[in-house]
């Protein structure tokens, strides 16, 4: 007889990093609908977690009105192997193993089980482990649905794209995609430190500026001789706002994924026809809409992974322990971690997994 409980990391008050605590929690049941039952082999940590666990997480106003209530289960990307599935699945069945973003509505991956929508999944990348697989969702994801869906760049196009804060875990996909998929000519990155500066080169960044110093004059002094069409920013986006206006080209667009204030009056987006966009993974989930985006997303990941387009920027691995949990929460709050960090049950370390 299957186990009724499983173990998992969560928080019943939102708050520090030490609130998190290790629980027996009941074990989901059979899947219904187009949901499929996965053990989780590795998760992800990302920003949202920790604004998630502290309670000011903002990209959505009503949030927390929606989000799992008593003990939540945060994390939303990860791998592992489904066990069982639903009745009106289609795309998987038990013993595959999948990579996903789950909704940031239901309890999340830093569990024993899961249950997630299959159009939330893809096949897990042949060429990656259950860890570089799980580091790769949502910051992979949010790069091809910002730069394809919401900036709608077009392959080979004779433009140039400036990606601010090019050594994150977004940014640093954003690169990949834009240089080696997208294949623009012309991708400036902008980083501060010399291993951000060395990760966006690594990446495929043609040039790369400092975002502490006057963007417009380091893009001016560059020189290149397309325009720059496109912005995108993985920061936040006040402070660069008017630069930025002055830096596109006539008809181009920005994109942003970090939450704001700003005023565009007296800025040139109007004289110049400038479209801005703002870009949340989590949109479609949240307002189930457009679910099969999420899986033609994961899957043009899968096949650009597999055919060496793109390789994840994993740059820590931890064991998925509540210990490991807290001290990837903590490195992320730092702001100097290059890359993602990932968590899996078989990473060496004291403790089993989940507690």
């Amino acid at each position: 007889m299957e186990p009724k409980t499983m173990k998992a990391i969560g928080v019943a008050e939102y708050g520090s990093v030490d609130n998190f605590e290790s629980r027996d929690v009941a074990r989901p049941g059979y899947p219904a609908g187009m949901d499929v039952l996965v053990q989780v082999k590795a998760c992800s940590v990302n920003p949202i977690d920790t604004k998630v666990r502290k309670g000011t997480y903002d990209d959505a106003p009503d949030y927390y009105k929606f989000a799992p209530k008593g003990f939540h289960i945060i994390g939303f990307d990860g791998a592992g192997t489904v066990l069982e599935v639903g009745p009106q699945c289609t795309s998987f069945k038990p013993g595959d193993d999948v990579f996903y973003v789950s909704s940031t509505t239901r309890q999340g991956s830093t569990a024993e089980y899961l249950l997630v929508d299959e159009r939330h999944c893809a096949p897990k990348p042949k060429s990656l482990d259950f860890v570089e697989a799980a580091s790769m969702g949502l910051t992979f994801g949010t790069a091809y649905q910002s730069l394809v869906d919401r900036l709608e760049i077009k392959q080979n196009e004779n433009v140039g794209i400036l990606i601010i804060n090019g050594g994150g875990g977004v940014g640093s996909a954003a690169v990949q995609i834009a240089r080696k998929v997208l294949r623009l000519p012309i991708v400036i990155a902008t980083a501060s430190r010399p291993e951000t500066i060395e990760s966006c080169r690594k990446m495929g960044a043609t040039h790369v500026i400092n975002h502490r110093e006057d963007l417009e004059a380091q893009i001016r002094a560059l020189n290149v001789d397309v325009p720059i069409r496109y912005v995108y920013v993985v920061a936040r986006t006040e402070q660069y706002i008017h630069a930025l206006g002055k830096i596109c080209a006539p008809f181009g667009k920005v994109c942003s994924i970090v939450q704001a204030k700003f005023d565009l009056y007296g800025t040139d987006f109007m004289s110049k026809s400038l479209t801005f966009s703002w870009d949340w993974l989590g949109s479609s989930a949240y307002h189930r809409t457009n679910l099969e985006n999420y899986h033609r997303i994961f899957g043009t990941l899968a096949r650009l992974v597999d055919e060496r387009k793109l390789v994840p920027n994993l740059n820590r691995r931890l064991k998925l322990t509540l210990a490991g949990l807290k001290e990837a929460h903590r490195l992320i709050e730092s702001g100097t971690t290059v890359g993602k960090l990932a968590l899996g049950v078989d990473e060496p370390g004291e403790g089993a997994p989940f507690a």
